[in-house]
């Protein structure tokens, strides 16, 4: 089923903020590249569940999260780790050296941070979108977004400042 150029050409657009926020979920290169390749595929063969005139990135980050949980939970089930505890992954590591490493300090940090705290910082402070917005894709009420968006500020601001 081939996608309407359109909903393509936008969704294209849409894959380094959705690479960023996979890596933010999955902690792990592999697995959020395959994240990301599930997430758009899911988007493709669903199109027409869509609805022209909505936000593209808001449904997006709602499949791809959706996905997050269900692999999660499959691997809980097998009783393996999903996510080896020395993974890393430099996301989007352009500029010098010393933007490289300061990067690299955050993306650990933001390991570190429970899975509802990182989507919620992943979402606001990375991806740029509003409180609201944030509280839709993760089905949350706003007051809970708030709280983890405070507690996982703080948390990576104690890592960040441990780091130094």
């Amino acid at each position: 089923m081939p996608g309407s150029s359109s909903f393509t050409d936008e969704l294209l657009t849409l894959i380094p903020r959705l690479r960023r926020f996979a890596h933010a979920l999955a902690r792990d290169g592999a697995d959020a590249d395959d994240l990301l390749q599930a997430s758009v595929e899911r988007a493709l063969v669903r199109q027409d569940q869509w609805q022209p005139g909505t936000r593209l990135d808001s449904w997006m980050y709602r499949i791809m999260r959706n996905l997050w949980i269900d692999t999660a939970r499959a691997a809980q089930r097998r009783g393996e780790t999903f996510v080896p505890p020395d993974a890393g992954e430099e996301v989007g590591a352009m500029g010098g050296q010393e933007a490289s490493v300061e990067l690299h300090h955050v993306m650990r940090a933001m390991r570190t941070l429970p899975a509802e705290q990182r989507e919620a910082v992943a979402l606001v402070v990375v991806e740029g979108f509003a409180y609201k917005e944030a509280a839709e894709i993760l089905d949350v009420p706003i007051g809970t977004l708030t709280s983890r968006l405070v507690r996982g500020r703080e948390a990576l601001m104690t890592r960040l400042g441990e780091a130094a």
